[in-house]
């Protein structure tokens, strides 16, 4: 019994094969420091250029829409003319 809770003299500690890490910048462009950005001129241009592309691409797809319904509700008003047409 003693034999299986004897230690060995030198312990084996299992070989890490060696991890190479690439380390990684958390303010993304690594180009010249801006400061604070919100005031800046060029990302307040960009940033409303960026929201009349959105509005006008809303704007034109809520168009398309009213379009499609309108198309719709002709179609429905056909049927139903069609179906009163048959029924008397």
């Amino acid at each position: 019994m003693l034999s299986l809770f004897r230690s060995t003299g030198a312990r084996r500690f299992p070989l890490r094969s060696a991890v190479s890490t690439r380390l990684y910048s958390d303010e993304g462009s690594t180009g010249s420091p801006r400061g604070d950005l919100t005031n800046d001129a060029f990302v307040q241009r960009e940033k409303a250029q960026e929201d009349y592309y959105i509005k006008q691409h809303e704007k034109d797809q809520l168009r398309r829409l009213r379009e499609e319904l309108s198309q719709h509700k002709q179609k429905i008003n056909n049927l139903e003319e069609k179906i009163n047409n048959f029924t008397k």
